[in-house]
């Protein structure tokens, strides 16, 4: 892999010795150090971000500029890394499973996200009183991630609640997120899209592709689960379907149906053959069905017309 920097100034929100969050409004990727470093000055103005540095007494929060150039492939070494590595994605810089992530929870620390700003999660009741005195305070999420939206805002994408898509998420041109859709970072879209289901860390779907409502693909933060799921261009996965193998190009999964790694499968084009759905990882013009008479999961070669998106939707 050819070596990638990364590299922008931010504006970094610390309590005490602890960084909450980084934003980064310009990231730049190169092939060298110095050619990152020096695009990324001429990227942003450094003295809009040195404006905003303040100290907010009632958050027990101030803010920095950080200046920041990352080798894209070597492990997160700072909370500011982490960051830029999340923008990266987000920005489309880096595509999902192409950096490196190694140890990023080690690095994060869980956040009370609100509308007056990052709080720290420690004393956080005594903090909101204080917030409230000048005015309502709404909290977003507890969690060590942020909403894509509060530092990224990609261009050609429309998100139907930026609640349910994470900063790191990478979304592509023409992708429409659904209220009802989710999209996690490390994880999203290669081309025009449709999620109206769930697009799990690591997961990555192609140009076309359609995940129905309540669709769900498996990812790899949890369950034991290592494999890493794709799902191919002009896909279909039907509502309420899911999966835990990889989908190829031009296939169908049937309304409803779950098909995991271990889910017997009859060959209906091979006269029945049963084999476990493993072996169809990443095969391509395939529907996958459940047999209304038997109850038996089938895949059928697809040979009919493609899948299409409403283009009036993109």
């Amino acid at each position: 892999m050819t070596t990638r920097f990364v590299s922008a100034t931010g504006l970094a929100t610390v309590h005490g010795e602890q960084t909450l969050a980084v934003w980064y409004p310009a990231p730049v990727l190169a092939n060298t150090a110095e050619a990152a470093a020096t695009q990324a000055a001429a990227a942003f103005d450094r003295t809009a971000l040195a404006a905003l540095v303040a100290t907010d007494e009632a958050r027990g929060t101030h803010t920095e500029v950080v200046d920041l150039t990352i080798d894209l492939d070597a492990a997160p070494e700072s909370v500011a890394d982490v960051y830029l590595r999340l923008h990266a994605l987000s920005y489309r810089l880096a595509r999902p499973n192409e950096l490196n992530l190694d140890g990023i929870f080690s690095h994060l620390v869980t956040v009370v996200w609100t509308s007056q700003g990052a709080c720290a999660v420690e004393g956080f009741e005594a903090t909101r009183a204080k917030l409230l005195a000048r005015g309502a305070v709404a909290v977003y999420g507890l969690d060590k991630f942020p909403r894509m939206t509060d530092f990224v805002t990609p261009s050609g994408v429309r998100i139907g609640d930026a609640d349910r898509v994470r900063l790191g998420a990478h979304l592509a041109e023409g992708t429409v997120v659904m209220h009802e859709g989710f999209v996690n970072f490390n994880a999203g879209t290669l081309g025009t899209a449709m999620v109206e289901g769930r697009i799990s860390q690591g997961v990555v779907v192609g140009a076309g592709s359609d995940i129905g409502g309540g669709a769900s693909i498996m990812g790899t933060l949890s369950g034991g689960n290592s494999h890493r799921i794709s799902i191919g261009s002009g896909t279909l996965l039907g509502a309420n379907s899911g999966v835990g193998i990889s989908i190829g190009d031009d296939s169908i999964v049937e309304a409803g149906l779950y098909v995991t790694a271990g889910t017997p499968v009859s060959l209906v084009d091979e006269g029945g053959k049963v084999v476990k759905a493993k072996e169809l990882d990443g095969a391509s013009n395939v529907l996958l069905r459940r047999n209304g008479a038997t109850g038996v999961v089938e895949a059928v070669s697809r040979t009919g017309s493609a899948i299409k998106l409403n283009d009036a939707l993109h």
